[in-house]
């Protein structure tokens, strides 16, 4: 699958704090793991499908990989898909980052008088 630079330089605002799930979790990133972060650091009540279907579509543009992972007897023998940033994800995440850091870029003052 050939990637587009562009498509996987801009992404929604929510599939930013995907990728930051993903960055912070690290090999221990899942479905439910990625919910609980966000959930947790953001304040943002979300469906699992939501978790997942932001995954899916991360993943078909490039920017993660997936694997099943071995079964376990804590989940009665059932597999976990965990998933990773792949070096696509981490630089559209960087372009991100950097674009959202340079338009804040001394506007402390003006944001806490808001």
């Amino acid at each position: 699958m050939e990637h587009n630079p562009f498509v996987a330089s801009t992404l929604g605002e929510f599939e930013q704090l995907v990728l930051l799930a993903l960055v912070r979790l690290g090999p221990e990133a899942y479905g439910a793991t990625v919910r609980r972060e966000i959930e947790g650091r953001a304040g943002r009540q979300l469906s699992i499908s939501a978790v997942y279907t932001t995954l899916e579509r991360l993943e078909q543009k490039g920017l993660v990989r997936s694997w099943i992972g071995e079964p376990t007897p804590q989940r009665g023998g059932r597999r976990r898909k965990h998933f990773e940033l792949r070096p696509s994800g981490a630089r559209a995440l960087k372009v991100a980052y950097k674009t959202f850091a340079d338009m804040t870029a001394g506007l402390e003052r003006q944001l806490k008088a808001l």
